[in-house]
């Protein structure tokens, strides 16, 4: 599966930002996808993830009530609605493709994209 990540950009604090990560290739469905978030000096970090098929989807703490995700199947593209964004949501935001359920564990997931970087001033 190839994926491809969009709409990161600088924003003020309290600002919003839609990501997009455009998939292609076979059996799309079945695939969950996380977004990640790498903040400079730190790891790569879950923060959100929707499964494949049934579309449950999880939050890690730090983003409840502020992110939104959803997937679009017939335009095999996952969206990232952020909203009130901080300084410390500042990073480079990946999307990944794992086999059905999600996991918070980076090596669980088959395919990345590049990245889109975001950028929060205060």
């Amino acid at each position: 599966l190839l994926l491809v990540e969009s709409g990161g950009g600088l924003v003020q604090t309290g600002g919003s930002l839609t990501l997009s990560c455009a998939a292609s290739g076979p059996t799309y469905d079945y695939y969950s996808i996380a977004w990640f978030r790498q903040a400079p000096g730190k790891e790569r970090e879950e923060l959100s993830c929707i499964q494949g098929s049934n579309s449950i989807t999880d939050y890690t703490d730090s983003v409840k009530g502020r992110f939104i995700i959803s997937r679009d199947n017939d335009k095999m593209t996952v969206y990232l609605q952020m909203s009130s964004l901080q300084p410390e949501d500042t990073g480079v935001y990946y999307c990944a493709a794992g086999s059905y359920y999600c996991s918070e564990h980076a090596s669980f997931y088959d395919s990345w994209g590049q990245g889109t970087q975001v950028t929060v001033s205060s």
